[in-house]
């Protein structure tokens, strides 16, 4: 099966350079955009992601005090989800799967909206990032998982969850793998297009983290990053940060030279 994969923005945020970069960008600031991928093809829909939490006051809140008061998230009102999907004539009730990573607010928010999808989490973030964690986590799990999305995963509709092991397929042409990195949820997305394999993830920010081999600023591991991104370099065509603003122009160009 081959999909095709468009872009929509959910948001954006400023972070110091060294939160992207490895121990480096100590002066400088970078620009995040947060993308929700919309997969269709076979009659199919699906949605990496799901956009910020409606209130975006205790995310900002909580960036401001522990970030800068400049690492504020910004959303216009067309790039709420239900706006942006209506762009390109998809409805949430149409959508079959939503792929999450990682288990954070701004990827999380709007989970409830997509009553009819399933809903595919990491099996191993759902335990270590939610429900049995190693360690403190730095991060509340409100903001992790709203209380409105955990109650819809937890007691509206928990049959509509499907933990995903470390290697799974969720569809012919589109398999998963558990990267860590980032957080215990994060996860690799292999699509299967026309164009070739494209890798979605958030184990690295921005290109320049997979271009030049720079390791994610904010990561748990560095042993994980330096294989994650050797295994998408070599598994897939085209890589797909999550929140590159260079992400449209990159994969047209892409799309149009394949």
């Amino acid at each position: 099966m081959k999909y095709r994969l468009r872009l929509l923005k959910m948001g954006q945020c400023e972070v110091p350079g060294p939160e992207v970069y490895w121990m480096s960008g100590w002066q400088t600031w970078e620009m995040l955009h947060f993308w929700m991928v919309v997969i269709q093809g076979g009659g199919k829909t699906v949605v990496i992601n799901t956009g910020p939490p409606a209130d975006l006051a205790p995310l900002n809140e909580a960036w401001k005090k522990a970030i800068d008061p400049r690492a504020q998230m910004i959303r216009k009102e067309d790039e709420r989800p239900e706006k942006a999907l209506a762009t390109i004539g998809v409805l949430p009730s149409g959508v079959g799967h939503v792929l999450i990573t990682p288990l954070q607010a701004y990827a999380t928010g709007n989970i409830p909206l997509f009553r009819n999808a399933t809903i595919c989490i990491s099996r191993r973030g759902w335990i270590e990032d939610f429900h049995a964690p190693k360690y403190e986590m730095h991060i509340p799990r409100k903001l992790r998982i709203p209380d409105d999305v955990l109650t819809y995963l937890e007691i509206q509709a928990p049959e509509k969850i499907r933990l995903l092991d470390d290697e799974d397929e969720i569809l012919p042409g589109i398999r998963a793998f558990w990267t860590g990195v980032h957080h215990r949820s994060s996860m690799a997305y292999l699509i299967e297009t026309e164009a070739g394999t494209i890798a979605v993830s958030d184990c690295f920010f921005k290109y320049r983290n997979l271009d030049e081999m720079i390791p994610l600023g904010i990561m748990e591991s560095m042993e994980e990053c330096i294989k994650a991104y050797t295994r998408i370099k070599r598994e897939s065509h085209l890589w797909l940060p999550l929140y590159d603003p260079l992400v449209p122009d990159r994969l047209g160009k892409h799309l149009k030279s394949s």
